[in-house]
């Protein structure tokens, strides 16, 4: 018998639902793997799908719910993997051609946590090759689509793309993806879900491919940050999960200090309707009590993002240079650019980098002693069209980069839309390791708004 199961559920909802009895996880693991096999040649948001282990997974956790040894909210639950997350013995492409056949030899941390928690891994999510791009875009195994226009092709961004659009759409609940610049944060903009960056060092990077070791963090993609909490306390590091334990919602935030930049700090014009949803934010933070205080950052914006990207480029280029300039591999021409450009940032400068990076991370947790969160636009704009696309630019790194740069944590939440029905997000950015009060914050804002449960019409594909 067929479950009415509605795809754009929170896995709150369908642990309730596992609970109650009223379906079970394998009912849940064919409903999702249907859904993808409709859906994802259109969208391709995976690029390997795990049906079989998928069921195994869904059929031991309903055993143990049958026996009552449940492992907890997220046993039996659904969840997709960046296809940077190593699994042992399976292909692991890190979004490359050349990788197609790779298998990885071990299993990330991250991974092994969820399936101790009991979760069912759908399958690996399409992603920008190498993790290396901020659009998107991967020209040699297809560049996700952006669910919310199925008649023209928009950029839905990275590099966690597929993990975006799976969630998106409603092929996964959940997904994780991983942020160095803004890779969970821009594609949950562009495609209207919640995305959280964490600190680095909350989550073990262990047996999650690198693409830079000083900026690198995971996280999850959701479709509210309530299912944002339970999935990072699941993921996180055992010392550092005291401050992630779940509490209840504030009744208000009354005791919160939420600092605006001006906008002359922007580090560039945004769309209206980015300027708009963060006035919009402002008010909903207000009526719940919170503190608006605005002020001037001590730094550029601009000049952090351009540091955070040599950071990357030069140890990228670490990671590659064995065989990057070997014109006859199948590497994307704007990726392999982006790491060549790491072959010329010199030891001192890369040296100097780091330094300022360090005092950088220093000065951000005096600027932010008296206040819980910084708000800002994510993204300056919504998706454009795949071939409006400049590889040479970085716009949409243009807010989130500093997060990295200062080891923040980052929450973005969905907060409007722009001309054609297309997502625009509003982003938190917070002290090391608090991540528990964004999370605050975040199921406060979305308890006054319905952003976060808008859906795309994506009927044509179901019909």
């Amino acid at each position: 018998m067929t479950k009415n199961i509605n795809p754009f559920s929170t896995l709150t909802d369908l642990a309730g639902a596992l609970a109650r009895r009223e379906l079970s996880a394998l009912d849940l693991a064919e409903f999702y793997l249907a859904r993808i096999e409709r859906a994802n040649p259109k969208l391709n948001a995976f690029v390997t799908v795990e049906a079989e282990l998928a069921r195994a997974l869904a059929r031991a956790s309903d055993t143990r719910r049958a026996a009552g040894l449940a492992l907890g909210l997220l046993d039996g639950l659904p969840i997709a993997l960046k296809d940077l997350l190593e699994i042992d013995g399976r292909v692991t492409t890190v979004g490359s051609a050349m990788w197609r056949e790779r298998r990885s030899k071990e299993t990330a941390v991250v991974v092994e946590r969820l399936l101790a928690a009991g979760m069912v891994v759908l399958g690996k999510t399409q992603m920008v090759e190498f993790a290396f791009g901020g659009w998107g875009a991967n020209p040699k195994l297809g560049t996700p689509w952006n669910p919310w226009d199925l008649g023209a092709h928009r950029v839905p961004g990275g590099s966690s793309s597929g993990s975006g659009v799976a969630v998106a759409a409603g092929l996964a609940p959940a997904a994780i993806g991983s942020d160095t610049g803004g890779s969970i944060r821009i594609p949950a903009s562009l495609v209207g879900i919640t995305g959280l960056k964490t600190t680095g060092g909350l989550i073990s990077l262990r047996g999650a491919f690198p693409l830079s070791s000083t900026l690198d963090s995971i996280g999850p993609l959701t479709r509210n940050v309530e299912d944002t909490a339970l999935l990072t306390l699941a993921m996180a590091e055992p010392e550092a999960r005291a401050n992630l334990a779940l509490r209840a919602a504030p009744a208000n935030l009354s005791t919160q200090r939420i600092v605006v930049l001006p906008q002359e700090q922007w580090p560039m014009a945004v769309d209206p309707a980015v300027a708009a949803a963060i006035e919009a934010a402002r008010q909903v933070l207000q009526s719940l009590g919170a503190h608006l205080i605005e002020r001037r950052l001590p730094f550029d914006l601009g000049d952090l993002m351009r540091r955070n990207g040599q950071l990357i480029a030069a140890e990228a280029y670490l990671v590659h240079r064995a065989y990057v300039e070997d014109t006859a591999l199948p590497i994307g021409q704007w990726v392999r650019a982006r790491l060549l450009a790491g072959k010329g940032i010199l030891a001192a400068d890369y040296i100097e980098v780091l330094t300022h990076r360090r005092a950088a991370c220093e000065a951000w947790i005096e600027w932010m002693r008296d206040a819980d969160a910084l708000l800002t636009p994510t993204l300056p704009i919504a998706a454009c069209r795949v071939e409006e696309v400049d590889e040479t630019t970085t716009p949409l790194a243009s807010f989130t980069r500093a997060a990295n740069y200062l080891n923040a944590c980052g929450l973005s939440l969905p907060g409007g839309f722009a001309a054609g029905g297309l997502p625009v997000g509003v982003q938190l950015l917070g002290k090391p390791f608090a991540e528990g009060t964004l999370i605050d914050i975040g199921r406060a804002f979305q308890r006054a708004t319905d952003w976060h449960r808008r859906t795309p019409d994506l009927a044509p594909l179901f019909a």
